[in-house]
């Protein structure tokens, strides 16, 4: 295993990393769902009307003899979740030192350990122009050198960032909603929305991490350059003017912003981090603030 992108003591901070998220949730962090179910069940919940076709078994007969009401019982029952990382491998997750792929894969093992010790459902789906790769749904503890192996394999693939037709296929497959969170600079030059829109409206629970390089924020330069555009390969000479780097700045600002303002308008979990940030504390910070991974 690389001793760059997972270091020996990798497990040890995943271990206290797993620890702490029960602190902080009180064990409800990425743990095990109540979900109401018709017919039988752990815990009685409430009623609902009668639809045609519904299961008659599961009707409330005492009272429909006292009132004439039909009536069917309601139970809670508990449901390991699943969880899907969504992980951005276009090739601009390789800028900056550290490289936001490596940040974005360890932040993937993190979240990954967390709900595997908590007996929860995880899958991996790389994207990049679409999905690429895919670690099936997997569970259990013992499980996480499979995942660590998996995203060590990794690599980002070429062509444009496209999360729309990406989170299209994942979709496609028909999976169970659960908790998605989605790993990514965002940098699509067809917009964030609509990919994160599909999520919402097939009901999952999404939680939006973004990260970027300090060097994205305030790139420095001025006077001539030559910018190479890492998912293409298009190059543009250009002549950096200080008027033109605080426009930059100031685009690259509203970005930030307007993922923040999408987000809050939707009730979504967002954490924006730089690669200087370590992966522990990305993910207590993340675990601190988000009610979306309660």
């Amino acid at each position: 295993m690389s001793s760059t992108l997972f270091p020996p003591d990798f497990l040890t901070r995943l271990e206290y990393l797993s620890i702490m998220s029960k602190r902080v949730f009180r064990g409800q962090l990425m743990a095990q769902r109540r979900t109401l179910q018709s017919g039988s069940g752990i815990e009685f919940s409430e009623h609902r009307e009668y639809a045609p076709g519904d299961d008659l078994r599961y009707m409330d007969w005492n009272i429909y003899a006292r009132h004439g009401d039909l009536l069917l019982k309601r139970f809670q029952e508990e449901q390991d979740l699943h969880v899907y990382l969504l992980l951005d491998c276009s090739r601009s997750m390789n800028f900056g030192v550290p490289g936001k792929f490596d940040l974005a894969r360890q932040v993937a093992a993190a979240l990954a350990y967390v709900a595997l010790a908590d007996l929860d459902r995880i899958s991996i789906v790389a994207c990049a122009a679409g999905v690429v790769q895919e670690l099936p749904t997997t569970r259990g503890k013992d499980r996480i050198l499979s995942v660590l192996q998996f995203l060590e394999r990794l690599e980002t693939a070429g062509g444009d960032t496209n999360l729309t037709q990406s989170i299209s296929e994942f979709l496609h497959r028909s999976p169970r909603a659960g908790l998605a969170v989605v790993l990514s600079d965002l940098f699509d030059p067809r917009g964030f929305e609509g990919a994160l829109d599909q999520l919402r409206y097939r009901r999952f629970d999404v939680h939006v991490i973004q990260l970027h390089a300090p060097a994205e924020a305030n790139p420095g330069l001025l006077g001539d350059a030559e910018l190479v555009d890492m998912e293409t390969g298009d190059i543009r000479r250009v002549t950096v003017t200080e008027h033109n780097l605080a426009r930059y700045c100031r685009m690259f600002s509203e970005h930030q912003q307007a993922v923040r303002e999408y987000c809050q308008r939707h009730q979504l979990g967002c954490t924006q981090a730089s690669t200087i940030c370590r992966f522990d504390e990305l993910i207590l910070g993340m675990m601190r603030t988000s009610a979306a991974v309660q």
